[in-house]
């Protein structure tokens, strides 16, 4: 296929890269024509070190160069080209006049795709002659290493665009989405969930971004935690699609904006291009403090409570880890005078269960019951919490009971759910409100994120490692225990809770059945 590419910024020689090596011939222009020079250096050079690396022969390398073809007029004409890809700035006005130069000089057979990654495919469509022929064609950089693209259908796109486009992607070694032309798609769109919940946490001063982060990583098994993330990303592109995403959904609860982020922003405190933004970087930074050490004392006895029938298997599980961690674990009715008293909560918080089981308010705290993907447990103070007791606790906690090192132990606010629930809750929901629109199959939802965002496993999937009838119950209890909307239960994960079936199961639709 002959492909022209418009645009030779950082995406556009991306995507020509992508394509040269997987054997199309690429037209690579820009209105700057300095650019085009830089860009086909560029991608020499990332081919050249491929061959180093042993991931590219010489000669495919040398091939690929060969494909790469450098044009001084974006506007020439082109027989020949059946596929143009639109890859510059992020303005409506410039894309539409991109393609409306681009309508006047190729042929009526070519097909158009924008990298669009926050516009509407439909908007820029419009502007066209024929926006039947115009379709979303949305990349990830750096293009060659992120191995999805999301394929968006406008409004007006001919039938035969997404599949030809989705054929090409896969043919190229990358895999495709086709998702709803809607704000942020579907990755963008989906990892809000993380993203808003982590912001709404430390609203509430449940602990810092390292401690948010470190839960993150240490119990949901995240690459990095939600304001890493945002410091590598840009503050400031975070915020940004937050934003976007929150106003083209009209202001839907559970994807509400932070009031943190704006005076960062303006602050420019964006993140590792600044030098600083929720962390501090560079060679003047500061070295991250430690973690404070485990100074109470692991032999304190301690009651677990269960807090309703359906948290009692959490309740034995803790329970048994702690006994064969060595510690010492009362097994009365009720708790002895001076034993610490754990609660594995779930949705809920500390302070309500002390209060509905009139238990000792100043050496009760939870305890997240969630397996833990690393070697860190969660332990959450109320206000009334005695610090040496909570001290106590932490080091309860942090027996290992398989010989290996200790378990770090995070000490947070009380709120509902604790830090990972919450996260997890979050991200399950939003991406179970996408499937329940029906922007995208839960397959593709799942595939975005876990290729795109690099999650451990897909939202959906996750849930159902937690089980749909669980993850209701969790939403049901944060929904009611804060009063918040952002955590009403979404109609996906009720329906698969009521019928017995997985999140990730698409389930029968009205069309199946005519």
């Amino acid at each position: 296929m002959r492909i022209r590419i418009v645009g030779a910024g950082a995406m556009g020689r991306g995507i020509a890269q992508w394509a040269a090596a997987a054997g199309h011939t690429v037209e690579l222009c820009d209105v700057r024509t300095e650019a085009v020079a830089e860009a086909v250096g560029f991608v020499r050079s990332m081919l050249e070190r491929a061959v180093q690396k042993g991931r590219m022969s010489a000669g495919d390398a040398a091939g690929a160069v060969d494909r790469l073809i450098p044009l001084d007029d974006p506007w020439a004409e082109g027989p020949d080209v059946e596929l143009v890809i639109e890859a510059v700035r992020e303005d409506l006005g410039t894309k539409a006049e991109v393609f409306g130069r681009l309508e006047r000089a190729l042929p009526a057979s070519a097909v158009f795709a924008t990298n669009t990654s926050s516009l509407s495919v439909t908007r820029i469509a419009a502007t066209l002659k024929d926006p039947t022929r115009l379709a979303g064609l949305h990349f990830f950089n750096p293009v060659p290493l992120m191995r999805i693209v999301e394929v968006v259908p406008g409004a007006a796109t001919r039938p035969g665009i997404p599949p030809l486009l989705t054929a090409l992607v896969e043919n190229c070694g990358h895999r495709a989405v086709t998702v709803a032309d809607t704000p942020g798609f579907l990755v963008n769109h989906a990892g809000r969930g993380l993203a808003t919940e982590a912001l709404a946490l430390l609203e509430e001063t449940v602990t810092d971004p390292a401690g948010i982060d470190r839960i993150a990583r240490d119990v949901l098994g995240l690459r990095m935690g939600p304001f890493e993330l945002m410091d590598l990303t840009g503050l400031d592109v975070t915020a940004a699609v937050i934003d976007s995403i929150w106003d083209g959904f009209r202001h839907e609860d559970r994807l509400r904006p932070s009031y943190l982020t704006p005076n960062r922003v303006v602050a420019g405190l964006h993140g590792r291009k600044t030098g600083r933004g929720w962390f501090a970087y560079g060679p003047e930074a500061a070295a991250p403090l430690p973690e404070e050490p485990v100074t109470g004392d692991p032999d304190r006895p301690v009651h677990v409570v269960s807090v309703s029938p359906a948290g009692d298997a959490d309740a034995t599980t803790l329970r048994e880890a702690l006994t064969a961690a060595g510690a010492t674990v009362e097994t009365g009715a009720e708790p002895s005078a001076g034993a610490l008293v754990l609660v594995p909560v779930w949705g809920t918080t500390v302070a309500s269960v002390v209060a509905a089981l009139g238990l000792p308010t100043g050496r009760t705290f939870g305890v997240d019951p969630l397996p833990a993907a690393g070697r860190r447990r969660v332990l959450a103070v109320t206000p009334a919490a005695e610090p040496a007791a909570a001290r106590d606790a932490r080091a309860v906690l942090a027996r290992a009971s398989d010989g290996g090192e200790p378990f770090a132990v995070s000490v947070v606010r009380d709120t509902a759910g604790s830090v990972a629930q919450r996260l997890l809750a979050s991200i399950v929901s939003v991406s179970a409100s996408i499937a329940e629109r029906a922007l995208a199959t839960p397959a593709d939802i799942d595939l975005a994120v876990t290729t795109g965002l690099g999650y451990p496993v897909g939202p959906l999937a996750w849930g159902d490692r937690v089980g749909a009838a669980r993850m209701l119950e969790l939403h049901r209890a944060l929904h009611a225990t804060t009063g918040d909307p952002r955590h009403r239960p979404t109609r996906w994960v009720s329906e698969r809770a009521a019928l017995g079936l997985a999140l990730t199961d698409p389930g029968t639709s009205p069309a199946d059945c005519v």
